[in-house]
Formats: C-alpha cells, sequence, structure tokens
C-alpha cells in the first residue's frame, strides 16, 4: 500500500468547474448542477484502494447525516482504468448500487478534474462553500486500515457543523493519507 498524502491545496481556491459521466445514471453531471448553496463535500475516491474501502461505511453514513441539512457530496474516481480495471465505470456503478452511495459517483476519464483539483490520493477530500471556495480539504478522521482507530469522520464533521453553525472553519487540518491516483502514463 503506497501512502500519498494530500497535496493541501491553498485555502479559499476555487473550486474547478467540471462535467463528468454518472455510470450510475449514464448521464453526464456538472459541478454547477450538484453543488450546494451551503456547502459541497467532493471526494476523490475508487473501488480498489484499501483505504477507501476502509471508509466506505462511514461516507454512506456521513452524506446520509449530513445531505438533509443541505450539504451536498460527489464522489470522482479518475484512476487509470487500463491498469486498474476495478475502477472501471461498470465496477463503480456495481459498488455505487452495493453501498447505496447517497451521492453521485462520477468518471474522470481524462483524469483532468483530478489534475485541476491537484488531487493526490484515494481517498482526498474537500469541502467548498456555497461561493465554490475551499474551506477544507485532508482527512475525513484519523483512522487508517491499520491503525485501529475507528472510522468516525470526525473531521469532515468538525468542519462541517461549523460551516452549518455559521462559524469559519478550523484553519489547523490534516491531509488524507491514501493510495496515489493512478495516473495514465
Amino acid at each position: 500500500m503506497a501512502r500519498t498524502p494530500s497535496n493541501m491545496i491553498p485555502l479559499h481556491s476555487k473550486a474547478p468547474d467540471f462535467s463528468l459521466l454518472e455510470p450510475v445514471t449514464g448521464n453526464e453531471r456538472t459541478l454547477k448542477e450538484l453543488k450546494s448553496d451551503t456547502a459541497t463535500v467532493l471526494m476523490f475516491i475508487c473501488n480498489h484502494c484499501p483505504f477507501v474501502k476502509h471508509v466506505q461505511e462511514q461516507l454512506v453514513k456521513l452524506a446520509n447525516d449530513y445531505i438533509p441539512k443541505g450539504i451536498s457530496f460527489i464522489a470522482i474516481s479518475s484512476n487509470n482504468v487500463e491498469n486498474y480495471p476495478d475502477d472501471s465505470p461498470e465496477k463503480m456503478k456495481e459498488d455505487a448500487e452495493r453501498f447505496g452511495y447517497p451521492f453521485p459517483y462520477l468518471y474522470d476519464e481524462t483524469q483532468e478534474v483530478a489534475k485541476a483539483y491537484e488531487a493526490a490520493c484515494t481517498p482526498d477530500f474537500y469541502i467548498y462553500d456555497g461561493e465554490l471556495k475551499c474551506v477544507y480539504r485532508g482527512q475525513l478522521d484519523d483512522s487508517r486500515p491499520e491503525n485501529g482507530k475507528p472510522v468516525t469522520g470526525e473531521d469532515i464533521r468538525r468542519a462541517l457543523d461549523q460551516i452549518l453553525n455559521g462559524e469559519s472553519v478550523d484553519e489547523k487540518q490534516k491531509p488524507s493519507i491514501g493510495c496515489n491516483i493512478k495516473w495514465k502514463a
């Protein structure tokens, strides 16, 4: 397992726009259409990564807890599917349905979206405010597949609660750690 940290882009960076395929529906989805006026959680994930598998159930719980509060969630897979066929759109659809993803799971075939966001690993998390400015980037929580700590989503939950309470998000943030995005040659 390669351990790659988030790039930790500058806070207040504007979210790059995108239009990507949603394998579950077969439709193109855009950031403009999917974003929330309150906050949008953007997650770079994939199917095969042990770090993502470790947090999958919490991602669903987190989204189910905060979508009713006006928070939008978007997942994107950007891995090279030629070398990692488990991350193909067909397999993405299977995972989304099996885990009951309450959020769109989009396919970044060209990897241009991952590059625009400077995503480095899976999972990699970003939270954007209603104006699509980055207020959080980093880890879900301190849990990792091998460390025995429970998966709680604590760091993301704290940031979302601060947004919902009209507070500034604490700028002390830890990078996510995961498998590197599988880039094309």
